[in-house]
C-alpha cells in the first residue's frame, strides 16, 4: 500500500512539472523547432511565400554559386565580422582590465559602458547612429570643431560605409566586458603576489599569469561574437536604408537573405541561404573548438 501511494505521489508530481514546463515547450516547438526544419524544407524548394512550394532539389543551392551578388554579401559579413569581433573584444579586454581595480564610482561606469550593448542593436540607435555620419551629422561637426572642414556624408560612401557599422559594433563591447571583468576578478591574487616577489613587471604578469588564466573566458567570447557579428541585421538595414547601399557595400549576409525572402519573395532561395549561413558559423566554431587546445588554458 505504501509503495502504491509513493508511485501515486511521483506521477502527480511528474504531471506536475510537465504543466510547469509546458508553456515553454509549446513555444520551444512552435517558434524554434517547427520554423527550423520548414527552413530545411523550404530550402529544397521553389517556393515564393503566395503559391505552394514545388520541390526542386539542389537547385537554390547551384544557383549560389552563380550568384554574384551573395558572394559579394559573403564578403561584406567577412569584412565585418573579423574586424568588429578582434577589436570588440581587444576595447572589451583594455577596459575590463582598467576597472578591475575598484572604487567608489565602479559600479556606475559598468553600468554606463554596460549601456549602449543593451541599446545598441535598437533601431532608435541605429537611427541615431545614421544621423551622426551624415554630412551635416554631429561627427562632422566635432571636426569642424576641431579646424577639419568637413562636408563628407560618411554612409554615402563605399569605402566608409561599412566602417560605420564596424564602429557601431566596437562601441556595443559592455556585455564582454562585463564577462571579462567577472573573469579578471576570478584570478587569484597570490600569483601575482608571487610574481612580484620574484621580480615579474607589469608586461610579465600580464603575458604569464593574466592572458593564460583568461584564454576561457576569451574563447567564450570569441565564439558568442563571431556567431553575432555573422547574423548582424538591424544595424545594416537602418544604417543602409534597407538595401546594402551604397553600391551594396554593407549588404551584409544576413540583409541580403532578408531582401530574397521579403523583398523579391523567394523563400526557398533565402531558406537555403539560412542553411548555408548555418553551415558557415558551424566550420568557424568548429575550427576555434578545434584549436582550443592549443591556446586555451584549463588549470584543472
Amino acid at each position: 500500500m505504501e509503495n502504491t501511494s509513493s508511485a501515486r505521489r511521483r506521477f502527480y508530481e511528474n504531471i506536475a512539472g510537465y504543466l510547469f514546463i509546458g508553456p515553454w515547450l509549446i513555444a520551444f516547438l512552435a517558434f524554434s523547432v517547427i520554423p527550423i526544419l520548414s527552413s530545411l524544407y523550404f530550402s529544397f524548394t521553389d517556393y515564393d511565400i503566395l503559391g505552394s512550394p514545388v520541390f526542386s532539389g539542389l537547385a537554390n543551392f547551384r544557383r549560389m554559386l552563380n550568384d554574384a551578388i551573395f558572394w559579394k554579401s559573403l564578403r561584406v559579413t567577412f569584412h565585418y565580422a573579423f574586424v568588429s569581433v578582434p577589436a570588440r573584444l581587444v576595447f572589451a579586454f583594455i577596459v575590463a582590465e582598467l576597472f578591475r581595480r575598484a572604487s567608489r564610482l565602479i559600479r556606475l561606469y559598468q553600468a554606463a559602458y554596460y549601456l549602449p550593448s543593451i541599446v545598441g542593436g535598437s533601431i532608435a540607435v541605429a537611427v541615431m547612429w545614421r544621423r551622426m555620419f551624415l554630412s551635416d551629422g554631429v561627427f562632422n561637426t566635432l571636426l569642424r570643431g576641431i579646424g577639419i572642414n568637413s562636408t563628407i556624408s560618411w554612409i554615402a560612401r563605399t569605402d566608409t560605409a561599412i566602417w560605420i557599422l564596424i564602429i557601431l559594433a566596437v562601441w556595443q563591447f559592455g556585455s564582454s566586458m562585463l564577462i571579462f571583468l567577472a573573469g579578471l576578478r576570478q584570478i587569484p591574487r597570490t600569483y601575482y603576489e608571487a610574481a612580484d616577489i620574484d621580480g615579474a613587471g607589469p608586461i610579465t604578469q600580464f603575458f604569464q599569469i593574466t592572458l593564460p588564466q583568461m584564454t576561457p573566458i576569451i574563447f567564450f567570447n570569441l565564439i558568442m561574437q563571431l556567431i553575432n557579428g555573422f547574423t548582424v541585421f538591424t544595424q545594416a538595414f537602418i544604417i543602409s536604408g534597407g538595401k546594402g547601399d551604397p553600391q551594396q557595400s554593407t549588404l551584409v549576409y544576413a540583409l541580403y537573405l532578408y531582401l530574397r525572402a521579403f523583398t523579391y519573395y523567394e523563400m526557398g532561395y533565402s531558406s537555403a541561404m539560412a542553411w548555408v549561413l548555418v553551415l558557415i558559423i558551424a566550420v568557424f566554431t568548429g575550427i576555434i573548438f578545434k584549436t582550443s587546445d592549443r591556446w586555451v588554458y584549463y588549470e584543472s
